[in-house]
């Protein structure tokens, strides 16, 4: 059994994720907010969700250059400071067009963070490597249930939004303040040498499938976190401000998810831990969506969380885990199946919504799930170690 070692370079990296995290779900509460002090309609306010594809398309494209160049370490810090930069700018800009390009700032260096992490913890930790990003995203999650409370608070004390939101930099000021106080240094990764000479080989079928896979199971989360407010209000007879709250269950979950699902990656191989994730994630589902009853459908996206939490740390897992060697440019383009996911799936489930209503379009979540398990089972089958053959010179024992 593989075993996980808390050193200084895990703690780093999962405090690095965890700055990210606060952004990222602190990012949500801010856009209807935004959307009052810029006086717009909802389809132009979801344009700062739009800039977070936008961004994470960028990241993709860049992580694997600046980590060739200036070594992973190094990309790393820069994309922290990125993110600090673009955070800042969100806080103190007002006009539309300065708030869309601060978010695609920051979700460029974002997207690169989150590669760096990746593809740290796996180079880093090897067979562990599954606990350890499970783990690192739990920190973001956890991070994720402290911004919205930071950024409420702020609100109800009535000194606004920005403020909370500018914690941010502070946060990734202390973690900097950290690394240097203890002397925690990242590894660079791939020589630029090395990676020069992987760069023009082909990613192999189980690094594209576990791609897709991301792009599914991320197409699930963001269809959640955008619309199951909608079939709380409409289905279960919510409050729009209880629908809105009960949205934190799925983070709730999903920390925990990920914090006890690192523990289990020690002892279970990523393929089958993955598919019991998809059934919990099924079981969740019908449970919120059969449900008439406001805290029965609330606790049914608690255990969407808990099974969604292992989707993206066991696939991201697999798929660098498959590269063979290319893990900067594997994480990179990792990062374009979730921009795919997230600005695709919302908008089909919208349409769908628009024509049937948002509880029956709901629908297309169980298929996602479905097809993400027959992934899933591929994967199982080409992963799974071939018999070696008996050599010629050794007859094979009767």
């Amino acid at each position: 059994m593989p075993r996980l070692t808390h050193d200084r370079i895990t703690w780093l990296t999962y405090a690095q994720l965890g700055v990210w995290g606060f952004f990222l779900y602190g990012f949500g509460p801010v856009v209807p907010l935004l959307r009052d002090e810029q006086d717009t309609s909802a389809a132009v306010a979801s344009l700062h969700s739009t800039s977070l594809a936008v961004g994470a398309l960028i990241g993709g494209f860049l992580f694997p250059v600046l980590a060739r160049r200036i070594g992973r370490g190094r990309t790393l810090w820069l994309s922290l400071a990125g993110i600090a930069v673009g955070a800042a700018a969100l806080s103190i800009l007002r006009p539309l067009p300065a708030t869309l390009t601060a978010v695609v700032v920051a979700a460029t260096f974002g997207t690169m963070a989150v590669c760096g992490v990746n593809t740290a913890l796996t180079e880093h930790h090897r067979a562990a490597a599954p606990a350890a990003i499970s783990e690192a995203n739990a920190a973001c999650a956890g991070m994720g249930i402290l911004a919205p409370i930071v950024i409420g608070l702020a609100v109800g004390a009535g000194i606004g939004w920005r403020p909370a939101l500018a914690v941010e930099v502070g946060l990734i000021a202390l973690v900097a303040l950290a690394a240097v106080v203890f002397r925690v240094r990242l590894p660079q990764g791939t020589t630029a040498a090395a990676a020069a000479g992987s760069r023009s080989g082909r990613l192999p079928r189980a690094y594209w499938i576990a791609w897709a896979l991301m792009g599914l199971t991320g197409s699930i989360e963001v269809c959640l976190s955008l619309w199951s407010a909608d079939v709380l209000r409409s289905h279960a007879g919510m409050s729009p401000g209880g629908a809105s709250a009960a949205l934190s269950s799925i983070v709730g979950g999903m920390f925990l998810g990920r914090l006890v699902g690192g523990r289990i990656a020690l002892r279970v191989a990523p393929v089958p831990l993955l598919l019991a994730a998809l059934t919990v994630s099924m079981v969740g589902f019908l449970v919120f969506w059969a449900s008439p009853i406001g805290w029965i459908a609330v606790g049914g996206l608690t255990i969407l969380g808990l099974g969604n939490a292992m989707h993206y740390p066991l696939a991201i897992s697999i798929a660098l885990a498959a590269a063979q060697g290319q893990a900067d440019r594997a994480a990179g383009y990792s990062s374009y199946s979730m921009a795919v996911g997230f600005g695709i799936a919302p908008v089909v489930l919208g349409w769908v919504a628009d024509g049937v209503g948002p509880h029956l379009a709901f629908l297309i979540l169980p298929g996602f799930i479905v097809v993400a398990a027959l992934l899933v089972l591929r994967l199982g089958r080409l992963l799974r170690p071939h018999p070696t053959a008996p050599s010629p010179a050794t007859p094979a024992r009767v």
